[in-house]
């Protein structure tokens, strides 16, 4: 069986959903009975799962009002069993005191869970594009598989993943990923092609720390450049590129099972190092860093603190090409649309061998404000992209300028479908920068 940490969440919550007003309505009335004083009831300092594989224990507990610290009756514990089979979940769900906890001992029903999904969805990146997904939990024996297909007329994405758990006791999980990708965008004058195959091991540490180890082999390009693109990108056009890779990578959090506390100081911090193009003149070191902090004000209001960050660089002297750069803009850098940020030539934008962004936002939880979940903030950005290994004989600027953008931010659900949006204004820019002044981001799934 796969761990919970593996598991599409929401999609888990949805196999509850159906339970959770009953679940609400009877943890309510079995407060008020017992409180009454109906019969002798018992008080448990503590509620745990057993069995559950799938469907989150936070979940199970909730939906139909096991919660610590709360008066029950004997009789109501049976009625919380019958509350939880009524989900049509499980094959067998039994409540048993043990001492100061009530053990909820729990068999699922569905112990190879999977779905097939198609998709339409709206990013400042990609624009609208639809999609297809497979997942199966259990495919093969400890193994989860997928695939993920996105299309519409400037990008073309596929990924398809094994990922197997406990290869060696319950601390190392190993992987296989491919992926495939075609990027010809409007605003871009050329094409790139990726191919890619990772097989992968994960050390699992400690619950909140993850190390990861990859071998893969990589085929990528740069193609259909326009005649009157800017030199630059005229001379890093190439052929296919083929050659292996490593990748090291380390995640590190304090958040359990990806959710955070609104009440409590949290962070994450994850890095990557890769190594591409092994063996070849077109050698590249490329690092990543990515870190969150969530500072608490009050239950519902929280300031978070983030920075992304990055360098590529060739390991022969060789020079790096606009596939290898970075490009923060559009939901990367509010404020600024796609490749925005960073030096440009002829009105092409160039990407960095540098880049660093860091955020403010002070976000509010309006906790289900008129029936939708709905979270808002203001936010302070502020970063560059920078340095080229060719600067065309000095006449591109590839030196650290630094952009800076404030906005208001909205995440909220309307029924099924998630929603992220923002309004943003460049506080300091560069000429021949580009802006966005809104984003938008929204799937929903057939």
């Amino acid at each position: 069986m796969l761990p919970r940490s593996c598991v599409n969440s929401a999609y888990m919550k949805g196999l509850l959903r159906g339970g959770l007003m009953s679940g609400a309505v009877l943890a309510s009335s079995l407060g008020a009975a017992a409180q009454s004083g109906e019969g002798n009831s018992r008080i448990y300092t503590k509620v745990v799962v057993r069995g559950a594989e799938f469907i989150p224990e936070e979940d199970i507990k909730l939906t139909c009002g096991a919660v610590p610290n709360v008066p029950y009756l004997t009789i109501e514990l049976r009625a919380i069993e019958d509350c939880l089979m009524s989900t049509g979940v499980f094959e067998s769900v039994t409540l048993t005191p043990e001492d100061d906890t009530l053990v909820i001992a729990v068999e699922e029903l569905n112990t190879q869970p999977g779905r097939i999904e198609a998709s339409l969805a709206y990013s400042s990146q990609d624009g609208l594009i639809g999609g297809l997904s497979f997942e199966q939990y259990n495919l093969f024996p400890d193994t989860y598989g997928s695939v993920r297909l996105a299309y519409n007329d400037e990008v073309k994405r596929g990924i398809a993943r094994l990922y197997h758990v406990d290869m060696i006791e319950d601390v190392l999980d190993l992987g296989l990923r491919a992926g495939w990708e075609e990027l010809s965008y409007d605003d871009t004058p050329y094409t790139e092609k990726t191919r890619q195959l990772e097989a992968y091991a994960v050390w699992n540490a400690k619950p909140d720390t993850r190390l990861e180890a990859g071998l893969g082999y990589r085929s990528y390009g740069l193609f259909d450049v326009s005649a009157d693109a800017s030199p630059l990108l005229l001379s890093e056009e190439t052929s296919t590129i083929d050659a292996p890779f490593m990748r090291f990578g380390l995640d590190h959090s304090s958040i359990s099972k990806g959710e955070t506390s609104w009440g409590a100081w949290n962070y994450q911090f994850g890095v990557d190092q890769y190594f591409w193009n092994l063996g070849t003149e077109d050698a590249l070191r490329d690092f990543r860093l990515k870190t969150r902090s969530y500072v608490p004000f009050g239950s519902s209001t929280r300031m978070l603190i983030s920075l992304d960050a990055g360098t590529v660089s060739g390991t022969n002297g060789n020079a790096t090409r606009v596939m290898d750069r970075f490009t923060p803009g559009a939901d990367s850098f509010r404020g600024f649309a796609s490749g925005g940020v960073g030096p440009r030539d002829n009105g092409d934008a160039l990407g960095g061998n540098n880049f660093a962004v860091s955020t403010i936002e002070l976000q509010r939880n309006f906790d289900n404000f008129d029936s939708t979940p709905l979270i808002g903030g203001v936010f302070w950005q502020t970063g560059a992209a920078w340095g080229l290994d060719d600067t065309q004989s000095g006449t591109i600027d590839d030196d650290y300028h630094q952009r800076s953008s404030v906005g208001v931010s909205l995440s909220l659900e309307i029924g099924i479908v998630p929603i992220s949006l923002y309004v943003a204004k460049a506080l300091k820019k560069e000429d021949g920068d580009e802006e966005q002044v809104f984003g938008l981001s929204l799937s929903t799934n057939f």
